[in-house]
């Protein structure tokens, strides 16, 4: 009882550290942007964790987790509306669930994940999109492509029926994949913003807040310890202790790489691409935190690191406009890092990177389709993007009708 009890503390304080994570990514969204568009974003992160929940608790998680019978195909599967009590021993301890945390602790954990996916979309296509277009592709994506592409593998659907079976610990392809590559069929279909590319080449347009930026990067690195540490799905001191070593390193190193790269390449010590290299560290070891050594780490997130400095100008050549850098971290260093654990550490192998191989194959097809069905038919009904007026004017002005900053100069007069 004492273990069941320290386990499920264990996760709740993992879960608060996970919603916590939201706060670090509207900083570091509002951050990285113009100070016209500040409320837009806000509330949109907002909507996300509140509507996220709340789907997550009528459909999602019995989406993710339908319990697949005995020779299914693993695609789909659906437990029913809503959230059942499940069966509980004398004092409400669910032991009848998971010997490790109870069946509300487990909803709770997993919603958070679920919301995360739709907050990377938000940034890849801030300063332009409208918002009611938005809300309902949130809707839709979390709460049903999210839960439904889940079960595949974390609901013990058909990647984790293969004989050498699909692995990601913690979400890098289940999370930050999923997100993004909605975030890059959005950015495609939006177009980039007004001044972003002149004559063919990209413009610099640099967000109003940086400190604030960075602090939401610092959040979500702490918010990684719930993230990560919380997956092992208990409070095992040496899984979370090695896990929470390698989560770090993998940040550490993402970083430092990210910010030597970019400035040898463009001479100049940038910051923005130094944060974005601890965030692309921290995607990458999330496939594998718990099987990899910390050199393993090291390595994967100075991989990491290094492929955000040429993913964004990639993603810059290409005339996709990504204000946050949304693309280059959760979906090329999710990628990397999913196949990464066919490379490195315990499950190193060729049929385990086959097997990654197959998942990241899997999820693309899924997030792509889908997310072009929903947002392709929005665009062709309601539109996805503002008016030019309101793109140039601010969103918080048309949208909103209200200015994130105060005028607090003095009256003449």
């Amino acid at each position: 009882m004492e273990l069941f009890t320290t386990n499920n503390v264990w996760m709740m304080i993992c879960t608060a550290l996970v919603f916590f994570m939201h706060l670090g990514f509207a900083f570091l969204e509002i951050g990285l942007t113009r100070q016209k568009n500040t409320i837009n974003i806000l509330f949109k992160n907002i909507f996300i964790i509140t509507v996220g929940l709340l789907l997550y608790c009528l459909v999602g998680f019995n989406l993710m987790y339908p319990g697949f019978a005995e020779g299914s195909s693993g695609f789909f599967g659906f437990a029913g509306f809503g959230l059942d009590a499940p069966l509980t021993t004398e004092g409400g301890l669910d032991l009848t669930y998971n010997e490790g945390y109870t069946y509300w602790t487990d909803f709770l954990f997993q919603g958070m994940f679920a919301a995360t996916a739709a907050t990377i979309v938000s940034g890849a296509v801030a300063e332009r999109m409208k918002l009611g277009p938005f809300m309902i592709f949130t809707i839709i994506y979390v709460g049903l492509i999210y839960p439904i592409a889940g079960s595949w593998k974390w609901g013990e659907g058909f990647l984790d029926m293969r004989e050498t079976p699909f692995y990601d610990f913690a979400g890098s392809t289940l999370v930050h994949s999923v997100g993004g590559w909605a975030a890059l069929v959005a950015v495609w279909l939006l177009g980039s913003r007004i001044g972003k590319f002149k004559d063919g080449k990209p413009q610099a347009i640099p967000g109003h807040n940086i400190p604030l930026a960075t602090a939401g990067v610092l959040i979500l690195w702490l918010g990684w310890f719930g993230f990560n540490g919380g997956s092992v799905l208990s409070a095992d001191p040496a899984l979370t202790s090695i896990t929470l070593v390698t989560t770090c390193l993998a940040a550490a190193a993402g970083g430092v790489i990210a910010f030597l790269v970019s400035t040898l390449l463009y001479k100049n010590f940038d910051l923005t691409m130094f944060l974005n290299g601890i965030l692309g560290g921290l995607v990458g070891i999330t496939a594998g935190a718990d099987v990899m050594s910390p050199t393993d780490a090291i390595i994967i997130g100075s991989v990491a690191g290094a492929i955000i400095v040429f993913a964004v100008s990639l993603i810059d050549k290409l005339r996709l406009d990504d204000p946050v850098g949304a693309i280059a971290v959760h979906l090329v260093c999710g990628i990397w890092g999913t196949l990464a654990v066919g490379i490195f550490g315990d499950l190193a192998s060729g049929p385990q990177f086959v097997s990654q191989l197959v998942g990241v194959g899997s999820y693309a097809v899924i997030c792509i389709v889908s997310s072009f069905i929903i947002l392709f038919t929005l665009k062709k009904t309601i539109g996805l993007r503002v008016s030019e007026k309101e793109e140039l004017q601010g969103l918080d002005k048309h949208e909103h009708g209200m200015s994130a900053y105060a005028d607090f100069r003095m009256n003449e007069h």
